[in-house]
């Protein structure tokens, strides 16, 4: 929950200058609801896509303040984040509801980009692979592993988020593998081709070894987007 319409301009150019000539990676920003006109208008033509940060799972409604798929889709948003730590956790959205929000974005003609990850005492309890398979069969079991070739998968260990604790570069591979392995059980083609994200404190300085591992294939980038010269550092190493 950043940004100002000036604020926005010089970030959003900053980043269009840095990654322009890039052309080795996909690149998307997700902006807040307010400022996707803005997004849309400087960004389209570009080789940076768009998306949200969150919807609602019912196509239209009495849900005051809630935001539709549908009018995601009027903006050209190509992405939403769906089941991101902090809503999950601030906002008590369950499994459920991210798996229902899952298909409300892909019914809207958008990819999902469907987080999971475990708390620090998930973790230190040794029970990060139960509660990321959790979060996953919650899509998995609700619409098949088909569901996963219009979409990307972000493991973001929720206590390496804004922490400055980062996972090393073992500890977030080995999750990727697990969860690459959990798809490929049900459809190897599927689980080849699917985009797996890293989500916990990327920064220029580790980026480049995280997206050297097998299994991870770029990042969900949280504070170091709000600075373009760190945001394109990251799709530098990206190009690697």
């Amino acid at each position: 929950m950043f940004g100002r319409l000036a604020r926005n301009q010089a970030l959003l150019q900053g980043v269009l200058d840095g990654v322009r000539e890039m052309k080795r990676a996909d690149y998307a920003v997700c902006v807040p609801y307010p400022y996707l006109a803005q997004a849309q208008s400087m960004l389209q033509g570009s080789n940076v896509a768009w998306g949200a940060q969150n919807l609602s799972q019912h196509e239209e409604g009495a849900f005051t303040g809630a935001v539709a798929p549908g009018m995601l889709a009027d903006f050209g948003c190509k992405y939403v984040i769906i089941g991101h730590s902090e809503r999950r956790g601030l906002f008590h959205e369950s499994n459920e509801i991210a798996s229902a929000k899952f298909d409300a974005a892909q019914k809207a003609g958008m990819t999902p980009i469907f987080c999971v990850g475990e708390t620090l005492a998930e973790r230190e309890a040794g029970v990060t692979e139960q509660v990321v398979a959790t979060q996953m069969d919650a899509v998995l079991n609700r619409f098949g592993v088909l569901a996963l070739k219009n979409a990307v998968i972000a493991y973001e260990p929720v206590w390496a988020i804004g922490t400055g604790k980062t996972a090393s570069t073992e500890q977030a591979q080995a999750v990727h593998a697990f969860i690459r392995a959990r798809v490929a059980a049900l459809d190897a083609g599927v689980a080849q081709g699917l985009c797996i994200l890293y989500g916990g404190s990327v920064k220029a300085a580790n980026a480049e070894a995280l997206f050297g591992m097998a299994d991870i294939d770029g990042g969900l980038i949280g504070g170091a987007s709000l600075v373009a010269e760190d945001f394109v550092a990251i799709c530098r190493a990206a190009q690697k």
